[in-house]
């Protein structure tokens, strides 16, 4: 692991334990100052857990914590980041919604001596942002894609008919994670393995703004009315368990379910409980788990850096350029799960419970 320096100014500023905006949770914690935990949204149960997982961490660290979710609605969460630099709050901790809308309140941030932190969404646009941590996006692309090939090849020979979904457009990880996908699926629409039925092959056409499931579900049921009339899909590239579920719903209101015409192959990312479920059920064929204790804890550690004016570990100082600096970043790994590895990677591992899962 690479370390770069980090040159962090105290604050000297008080500390509040009031909670901004209405979305808020309030923190317990120590005495070794305030840190702002900005979250997009509680729609996912993936944010909710980064949101648990981190406070949790935290306040056994001895922090208080800032706890904030403003429901996928950016002047929200613009306002709840404000008002944790009016406060004067130690660090900030930042999934943004969109990752070029915080700009000028980064600043402040900086002018304030606040040290930023972006959590698996990289903020674009800013030289604020001190440290990025996330997990290897281009990589989560890649094993989505490979999962996708893998269930297509147990199901028959090539060549396949397949569409292509990607993530928000306002999300710099939904351009990570197609492009690592199309490095492997591009080659066999190439050769032709792979045939796109619908003809839509690039990313704005195949982007779902702010990851929705319901546009995900309409654009599903639109591409089967205009192009599969006398065809039959064989397999969806899905970035997202939310988007994998819509997908899936307009798929079996088309008549894919039984044996006479099987769902296809498809994808997701978060081992968000619905689609595991959904996976156990021969539904969805595969999630990338991202483990939210690990991010959480890297997250943590940086912090707690910070805080003793010590050097953040990092081990990736080129891949993340935010449009006016790279920004040193610590990856963690993805895992790809099916069917047969839920049990070892998912409930072996204390993430989730036989119980939940029922």
């Amino acid at each position: 692991m690479r370390k770069i320096l980090a040159t962090v100014a105290g604050a000297a500023v008080a500390l509040s334990l009031t909670a901004c905006g209405g979305s808020g949770d309030g923190g317990g914690g120590g005495d070794k100052g305030t840190i702002g935990v900005a979250m997009p949204t509680k729609s996912s149960e993936r944010w909710i857990a980064d949101g648990n997982n981190i406070k949790k961490q935290l306040e056994a660290a001895g922090y208080k914590v800032d706890l904030q979710y403003a429901e996928d609605d950016i002047p929200t969460q613009v306002n709840q980041v404000e008002n944790m630099v009016t406060k004067g709050e130690k660090m900030l901790v930042i999934a943004a919604i969109d990752g070029t809308a915080l700009g000028d309140t980064l600043q402040k941030a900086e002018d304030s001596d606040i040290p930023i932190i972006a959590y698996d969404r990289l903020i674009r646009d800013s030289e604020a942002v001190d440290y990025y941590t996330t997990f290897d996006n281009e990589k989560v692309g890649t094993l989505q894609a490979q999962s996708l090939v893998d269930g297509l090849k147990a199901k028959g020979k090539a060549p396949y008919n397949v569409e292509l979904f990607a993530g928000s457009p306002d999300d710099n990880n939904a351009t990570f994670f197609w492009n690592g996908a199309m490095k492997v699926l591009q080659p066999m629409i190439d050769s032709g393995d792979m045939k796109v039925v619908s003809g839509q092959t690039g990313f704005k056409q195949a982007a779902i703004l702010r990851w929705d499931p319901a546009t995900a579900q309409k654009r599903m049921e639109d591409i089967l009315t205009k192009s599969y009339s006398s065809e039959t899909v064989d397999g969806v590239l899905s970035p997202y368990d939310g988007l994998s579920l819509g997908i899936i719903a307009a798929l079996k209101a088309n008549g894919y379910s039984g044996s006479g015409k099987p769902l296809p192959v498809v994808t997701g990312q978060d081992a968000e409980v619905q689609s595991v479920k959904s996976i156990l059920q021969g539904e969805q064929y595969s999630t990338i788990f991202k483990d939210t204790r690990e991010l959480a804890k890297v997250t943590v550690a940086m912090i707690k850096a910070i805080g003793a004016d010590k050097k953040p570990e990092v081990n990736d100082t080129t891949t993340y350029d935010n449009g006016k600096k790279v920004v040193p970043s610590f990856l963690l790994d993805p895992v790809p799960v099916t069917k047969d590895s839920v049990q070892k990677v998912l409930v072996d591992s204390g993430y989730y419970t036989d119980a939940d899962l029922k």
